[in-house]
């Protein structure tokens, strides 16, 4: 007897198939047996029965199920059959025997199961969206979904992972990879090299791990994502000709920012250009200040092996510029590098702008008149008041106009642009500074914080409105995730970032102090 049926897949469970119903796709060699039901013959043992199904007008149908795999035994059969293991003619029941179905129906039940297996078969990979995998990394193209298959993820958990570095409790599709939850075993630093170590012995290059804190429950989580979705973003204008533009734009605003007769009038220039000449010292001398500021940047990027982009000098009327903006190419390996490389441009540049000014104090103006300025200038920086308080004494007086050499108002204007750079919010110099020294968690606080207070700021001063909105559409970050995000940097270097930050505040704000003649009471 040759029955025809939809699909082998569609048998799971308990069917009932009319015999007015059948079409020929494959056949099953059914044999009578004494027991009123039929044996498959194959390694699969199938046992039907004639039936009658009170539910429908049809009288007679076959009731299939389905049993594991055995030796082909006749007496466990008759054995299965007195435990009711089989189908009985007598049992009619609803919830024992389900409604019949057509071959139609068959069909369309094994269409449907083939379309859950092939869900299940894309569950088991994780797809990568044509987003960015992690924060701040922005994939260059990606034409087709690149998938992470089961068998590798498999080989990551066991092999890759392991007692001794991570060992993985959950996993949880994260965009471009697969992101594993678990336990850290050990200092992070350590466990990270070995577990890179054994990433790269078995996939070589094809993949890239991050070691990040979990912003949910702030334990560590590892990150597993293609190579392929961190390629660096490539920009439609070549990076030198953008940069030389700006450039040229910010050493026209130095040069104007130390002519103050064409600061009042800015459409004057154009018919005054060779009064710029008058400012080309004090320009000279701030750019010097923002050049060292970025060779410090790169020596540090140099040694730590982290890749910077071109500096983008950015102008400004105002103070002759807001520095520059440099991105960074390529992923650093933890907080410390990025401390060294966000702490270096800074420290370099108050080294020689404190130096600068220090001699502009002591040296006389080479006119012997110099700069005339009013005390009560001083008060606008507290670093600055505290210094020329110090070295000029009794000179400084409030309401009095004193005469100073002009170093001191261009290293002032020197200090004012790294102090800027300094605040710690988004990718800013004292953003990425924040985040080497307190996690991702705190630095996006801290730029939430400064980004407001700047607001405020802003309603009364012109420079802090502008240099507000610079941060807002270019520098809010986020900051690109690090390799391994979980160490702190070392004692010497966080006092190095804290240095710094203390230096912007000081630099930023003003001098509350009144500078009163000092009386000196003789006995």
């Amino acid at each position: 007897m040759n029955l025809s049926l939809a699909a082998p897949s569609a048998f799971r469970g308990n069917l009932l198939v009319p015999l007015s119903r059948c079409t020929s796709c494959f056949k099953l060699d059914l044999r009578f047996q004494h027991s009123d039901g039929f044996r498959h013959s194959r390694c699969r043992r199938s046992l039907f029965k004639l039936i009658r199904d009170p539910r429908s007008s049809r009288r007679r149908g076959i009731a299939c199920s389905v049993t594991e795999p055995d030796n082909g035994s006749d007496e466990k059969e008759k054995e299965a059959d007195k435990n009711g293991e089989t189908l009985r003619v007598e049992d009619s029941s609803e919830q024992s025997i389900p409604p019949p179905v057509d071959a139609e129906q068959l069909n369309e039940f094994s269409d449907e199961n083939k379309g859950q297996s092939d869900v299940q078969n894309m569950d088991d990979s994780n797809e990568v969206a044509s987003g960015s995998p992690l924060p701040g990394v922005k994939p260059q193209k990606l034409d087709e979904a690149i998938k992470i298959p089961k068998e590798t993820i498999e080989i990551l958990k066991n092999q890759v992972f392991g007692f001794d570095t991570f060992f993985v409790t959950s996993q949880d599709p994260y965009e471009g990879g697969v992101l594993f939850k678990g336990n850290l075993r050990g200092q992070a630093a350590k466990s990270y090299d070995k577990i890179s170590k054994r990433l790269k012995d078995k996939f070589g290059d094809e993949y890239k791990l991050f070691l990040l804190v979990n912003p949910e429950d702030d334990k560590p989580v590892a990150v597993v994502v293609p190579r392929t979705t961190l390629q660096p973003e490539t920009t439609a204008v070549p990076e030198w000709f953008a940069a030389g533009s700006f450039g040229l734009i910010t050493v026209f605003t130095l040069l104007l920012r130390n002519v103050p007769a064409l600061q009042s009038d800015l459409l004057s220039t154009f018919d005054n250009l060779n009064l710029l000449k008058d400012g080309l010292p004090g320009a000279l001398v701030t750019a010097l200040i923002l050049g060292v500021h970025e060779l410090g940047h790169f020596l540090a990027a140099k040694d730590t092996g982290v890749k910077l982009g071109v500096p983008y000098f950015v102008p400004s009327w105002q103070i002759g510029s807001f520095g520059a903006i440099t991105r960074i190419r390529n992923i650093v390996p933890n907080r410390e590098d990025l401390l060294k490389v966000a702490a270096a441009g800074p420290i370099a540049g108050y080294a020689l702008g404190l130096l600068l000014l220090l001699l502009g104090f002591v040296l006389p103006p080479s006119d012997g008149i110099g700069v005339v300025v009013d005390a009560s200038v001083f008060h606008e920086s507290f670093l600055a008041g505290g210094i020329a308080k110090l070295l000029l004494g009794n000179v400084l007086k409030e309401g009095t106009a004193i005469s100073i050499n002009p170093l001191v108002i261009w290293a002032w204007a020197g200090l004012l642009i790294n102090a800027i750079n300094s605040i710690p919010a988004g990718e800013l110099d004292g953003g990425r500074i924040s985040f080497a020294l307190w996690g991702r968690k705190a630095s996006l606080r801290f730029t939430g914080v400064s980004i407001a207070l700047l607001g405020v700021s802003s309603l009364l001063n012109d420079v802090a409105f502008y240099w507000v909105v610079l941060i807002f559409f270019l520098q809010r970050g986020p900051i690109a995730p690090l390799s391994e995000e979980i160490t702190d940097p070392g004692e010497k270097y966080v006092a190095i970032g804290v240095t710094v930050l203390l230096l912007g505040l000081l630099v930023c704000l003003p001098y509350p102090f009144p500078f009163t003649e000092e009386t000196i009471t003789s006995f």
